[in-house]
């Protein structure tokens, strides 16, 4: 976690080098330097947080950014490109969040950012940022083994997650941002410091409802992440422990809104000392938090004044210290991210891990034949993970339904570009080959199909090898040659109908890498 820089530090003299995340949000664009010692501990170089307002355009019936917004918002980060340079920043990661997601020109604005600026701008989705709030918090809290409510409260959304030791295993996603909600309720005719303007805020936050995910994993407690509530922790003179976590209990955050209600939005800049675009969205977050923390039965609210800008800077410090630990993290994340998508439809979950198993493993013998990165991997686990999630609408055509239900989906780690790649894998694990007719597909640039190809071809041959969903193959061992593929498998017993499916899925694997399948059993 960046810790202030003192030049006391007895690491200060070893080789260091320079990161940078920025955090492009609804309400703000912030931006946090750190130095990476020979240690490995960051150590806050520079922060800045710039007002531009992005979700003021976006969260209207346009849902554009206006020529204006779009201005700001490329200057205020072409500025942090300048700091960057001045700083000697050597990598940085850049996001953004729900604002640029749904804006209907947010490509144009991504594209604009890159070209002027020289920023390569992410747009992430929502379950991305509750994983990068995770690892911020559990860096800085050692939380143990329990599961915790995350409750990550931004300008345009608000992410309810569950999170422990394998990462975010359960997260929604819901448009109630403080941005949001404000110009929401200013439309309905309410005035901003006035009582029918709270009547109305507890009118829209009613629709939360409590989170299917409580029973499953009773989460030991309630985390509160975002600019807002550390604010309201402030305002209610919050108890700070360890590492400055402050506890909050849902009776002082109700007395603040109480008192928050009464006060302009001038009289919250000058009596609380607010910065004025804090003051007015301060009401509508309080009341997020407050009925989510009555939805969940919080005793006390945690508020550990860390958020997205701190995730990405240690996502960012992790891959580059050790990038195969960081690529097995990843890895883990995802599959426990699936596994999790998958128990929702009900998925046969012993199959779904052994066709993952196998792939990867033909994946890992193969690389020499295949040719594809590390990245590809993932996708192809999670693609292996929930090929068959479809069949929770129906067996007929279920691999289309697989599609969609991942298309329309969230996983962490994974970006809206290469979740359509896992849900591309999961429409071709069965019947038609890849097609330049198929919608989704015909879409892609021909790098990104052929990726595709490639791992649908080995998605295909893992799916086959438990065609019966026994899990007979215990071990695989292939050898590339210049005239086939071998396959040597170890088994408990007799490999029947998984012989049948190979030859009739081994297709795809021998048009796509010219080279025929064979297989050499040893029945256990």
């Amino acid at each position: 976690m960046p810790v202030p820089a003192t030049s006391a530090d007895p690491q200060a003299h070893l080789p260091s080098h320079r990161i940078a995340a920025i955090d492009v949000g609804s309400n703000a664009i912030r931006y946090l330097v750190a130095e990476i010692p020979g240690s490995g501990r960051c150590v806050t170089v520079s922060q800045e947080r710039l007002a531009v307002r992005l979700g003021r355009d976006v969260f209207t019936r346009e849902r554009r950014l206006s020529p204006e917004t779009m201005d700001a918002g490329v200057s205020a980060l072409t500025h942090i490109r300048r700091r960057l340079d001045d700083l000697g920043v050597t990598h940085y990661r850049a996001v953004a969040t729900s604002a640029v997601r749904e804006s209907r020109n947010g490509g144009a604005f991504v594209e604009r950012v890159r070209r002027e600026s020289g920023i390569h701008l992410e747009t992430i989705s929502g379950s991305e940022e509750a994983r990068l709030v995770w690892v911020a918090v559990r860096e800085r809290h050692q939380l143990g083994a329990d599961h915790w409510f995350m409750v990550d409260l931004g300008g345009g959304s608000v992410e309810v997650s569950v999170a422990g030791p394998e990462g975010i295993v359960w997260t929604e996603s819901h448009t109630l941002g403080s941005v949001r909600l404000l110009q929401a309720v200013e439309e309905d005719g309410a005035a901003e410091d006035g009582a029918h303007f709270y009547e109305i805020l507890e009118r829209y936050v009613h629709a939360l409802k409590a989170p299917r995910a409580a029973a499953e994993w009773e989460p030991a407690g309630t985390i509160a992440t975002g600019g807002n509530i550390e604010s309201l922790a402030s305002l209610a003179d919050g108890r700070r422990g360890e590492n400055g976590m402050c506890r909050l209990r849902p009776a002082e955050l109700r007395a603040v809104i109480g008192e928050l209600a009464k006060l302009s939005v001038a009289d919250r800049v000058e009596r609380l000392g607010l910065r004025e675009d804090r003051a007015d969205v301060i009401l509508p977050a309080a009341v997020v938090y407050e009925r989510i923390a009555e939805l969940v039965g919080a005793e006390e609210i945690l508020v550990p004044g860390v958020g997205v800008k701190e995730g990405l800077l240690l996502d960012l410090a992790d891959e580059l210290s050790d990038r195969r630990a960081h690529q097995d993290r990843v890895l883990e994340e995802v599959r426990a991210a699936a596994v999790t998508l998958g128990r929702r439809y009900r998925f046969d979950e012993v199959h779904g891990r052994q066709v993952a198993r196998l792939s990867l493993t033909l994946f890992d013998q193969l690389q020499a034949l295949h040719g594809l990165e590390p990245e590809d991997r993932v996708i192809l686990l999670a693609g292996a993970v929930l090929h068959d999630i479809g069949q929770f609408i129906s067996y007929r055509g279920h691999h289309k339904h697989s599609m969609y239900l991942i298309q329309n989906s969230e996983l962490p780690e994974l970006s809206p570009a290469d979740l359509g790649l896992v849900a591309l894998l999961a429409r071709y694990h069965r019947r038609a080959e890849p097609s330049e007719t198929h919608p989704g597909y015909r879409d892609l640039g021909a790098t990104d199909q052929e990726r595709v190809r490639r791992l649908a071809a080995i998605l295909r041959v893992a799916d086959a090898l438990d065609r019966e969903h026994v899990c007979r193959v215990q071990e695989i061992r292939g050898q590339v040659a210049a005239d086939a593929v071998t396959l040597r498998l170890r088994t408990r017993g007799r490999l029947t109908l998984e012989e049948w499916a190979l030859r009739k899925k081994g297709r795809l694997f021998d048009a796509v890498f010219h080279r025929p399948l064979r297989l050499e059993v040893e029945a256990g």
